[in-house]
């Protein structure tokens, strides 16, 4: 199973359990409070997903690892195109 398909059926399980709560669709006299805590359950889970989401990007651009010997070919790369180019008569 694929991630998406993972993400696809949480999300269907969760939705279809908030509609039942919410809209009292198998008659199971759901008390009040609780449906009215469940009414803006989607709202607090997106919020709490983009904050999720936000905190992900931030660490990984705080631990983000710098790539010495990877600098250090790219360069050596750049002098050698800029040789190149030379030979052929561009000027640089």
């Amino acid at each position: 199973m694929t991630k998406l398909l993972e993400w696809l059926s949480g999300v269907l399980i969760l939705g279809v359990a908030w509609a039942v709560v919410s809209f009292d669709l198998l008659d199971l006299s759901v008390p009040k409070p609780y449906r009215e805590v469940a009414w803006p359950m989607p709202f607090y889970l997106l919020v709490t997903f983009g904050c999720y989401s936000l905190a992900t990007i931030g660490y990984r651009v705080a631990t983000f690892n710098d790539c010495d010997d990877a600098a250090k070919e790219l360069l050596e790369q750049i002098k050698e195109a800029k040789e190149d180019l030379r030979k052929k008569g561009l000027k640089i």
